[in-house]
């Protein structure tokens, strides 16, 4: 996807008096200017550490580790329910093939509750993800690219998020790649405050831990369910995200030649429910179904054909191959 320049950018160059030189070089020039502000990529973080993230991820792999000593089937039933809604329909259905390409259409209610599924997985609101992963596209394994292996796997996997600066909160910057979004009120809001709906949810699990917990133990039970259902599931969620971004650019099988190195890698794939079929996705990014044979799983698809089904989804976007010599979409 190319930069896109805002309507007062436009205005801006319209009311300049005309330049000596091609118009066109004040276009590239001004288009380069974008590029710039948005800087992503380990060569434009000079090493610095994002402080308050790294202390936010810091914290919550503590909380992780301390809710092994708060075990319960009640607690682990809050997890696993919790990571579907923020990872498989928050992260996998609304953010990625949503609101990034529009592999499919919801009607707007649908849509602004999906997109409030993927701020419970504490990787950002609306806006911030989806300019992300675009830019990723557009420069993916190249420079520019925010989350390379080439950058060293580790940088890859989490070191790009604990580096450089905070970008949640600058919605006209990261318009630039979403304008879609950048325009519609309530993503912006939900992108302003994307942590509010994980903090709802967590103190709604201290409350029915205390209340399903034994006489006595309201606390633990307390303590113990917020645990589980926020910081234990919130972290094993970032690790798989960040795994598509790291591990499927570097082990997997390679169905289509693409000019990245991204790769089809089914254990990823079974943590995030489709999303580690990620050379399939290069190669048709808009398609909804990112498992293109039977024995890919996918479930992220799976709760779309549902969907569909139910009349809530519609122009679901399926790629189209041929198994014997399959090609990148846009290739003759």
């Amino acid at each position: 996807m190319n930069s896109l320049l805002t309507q007062a950018e436009v205005d801006d160059m319209a009311t300049q008096p005309a330049p000596a030189a091609n118009p066109l070089d004040v276009v590239k020039q001004t288009t380069q200017k974008i590029k710039q502000d948005l800087r992503m990529g380990r060569e434009y973080q000079q090493g610095r550490i994002n402080w308050i993230t790294t202390i936010a991820m810091g914290l919550f792999h503590v909380g992780a580790i301390a809710a092994l000593f708060f075990f319960s089937w009640k607690n682990l039933a809050m997890a696993v329910v919790m990571y579907f809604f923020a990872i498989n329909v928050g992260i996998g259905m609304s953010y990625h093939r949503l609101l990034t390409h529009r592999g499919y259409r919801v009607p707007r209610w649908l849509e602004y509750f999906l997109a409030g599924c993927g701020t419970l997985a504490l990787e950002g609101g609306p806006i911030f993800w989806v300019a992300t992963h675009r830019v990723h596209h557009q420069n993916s394994d190249d420079e520019g690219d925010p989350h390379t292996p080439h950058d060293g796997t580790w940088w890859a996997h989490a070191g790009w998020i604990l580096s450089g600066r905070a970008l949640h909160s600058e919605t006209a910057l990261l318009g630039r790649y979403a304008p879609d979004l950048s325009r519609d009120r309530v993503h912006v809001w939900l992108s302003k405050y994307h942590w509010l709906p994980l903090t709802i949810t967590g103190l709604l699990q201290v409350a029915l831990g205390a209340a399903l917990a034994p006489a006595g133990h309201h606390v633990a039970g307390a303590v113990g369910m917020v645990l589980w259902g926020t910081f234990l599931r919130v972290t094993l969620g970032l690790h798989a995200t960040w795994l598509v971004n790291s591990a499927t650019h570097l082990w997997g099988a390679r169905r289509f030649e693409t000019k990245d190195d991204s790769r089809n890698n089914w254990w990823v794939a079974l943590l995030t429910g489709g999303e580690g079929w990620h050379n399939n996705h290069h190669a048709h990014p808009v398609s909804a179904r990112h498992g293109l044979t039977w024995y890919e799983f996918d479930i992220n698809y799976y709760g779309i054909w549902v969907m569909e089904k139910l009349g809530l989804a519609k122009k679901v976007q399926i790629a189209q191959f041929d198994p014997a010599n399959p090609k990148p979409a846009g290739v003759n």
